[in-house]
């Protein structure tokens, strides 16, 4: 396992990444009224849940523990002030996506991160392959967020 210390490490922190998705998508869920949207955010979850299961895989198979149940602390500091936002603010739909969008740049970021290291061909293909499924997610998350904000306008 020490071989693989730092290549654990990497994956255990893109797992981490994927918990916070998770949570954040179904905190999302909760926020919004539409039905459509909720569904995106459900899906969101599931494409983490997804990652989570592959990340775990190969996590186990370098001899690694994957931490399962973790999630970054400011995934955790986000998803606080999420709370105290709506308790103010209410459900708001530009405000979910927004902040969606904003989660999914931090993820596009963490896995920019984990390439830059040196790793064995097969784990840097998992990671620029979930890295294109991730930028697929932020890619739909900014059109609905944009969809919103042209209705918003549209309404005014």
């Amino acid at each position: 396992m020490e071989k693989n210390k730092k290549e654990i490490e990497i994956l255990n922190d893109l797992l981490k990444i994927n918990n916070d998705r998770v949570e954040g998508y179904l905190k999302a869920a909760d926020e919004v009224d539409d039905s459509e949207l909720n569904k995106v955010f459900i899906d969101m979850a599931g494409v983490s849940r997804g990652m989570v299961i592959a990340l775990t895989r190969e996590i186990s198979t370098l001899g690694g523990d994957a931490d399962l149940e973790s999630t970054t602390n400011a995934g955790k500091i986000y998803r606080v002030w999420m709370d105290v936002r709506n308790t103010f603010s209410g459900k708001d739909t530009e405000t979910a996506l927004k902040s969606c969008e904003f989660g999914e740049d931090a993820a596009q970021n963490a896995y920019e991160s984990a390439l830059e290291n040196q790793l064995p061909d097969y784990i840097e293909s998992l990671i620029m392959t979930q890295k294109s499924t991730l930028k697929d997610c932020h890619d739909l998350i900014k059109s609905k967020r944009d969809e919103v904000i042209r209705m918003d306008k549209q309404i005014r």
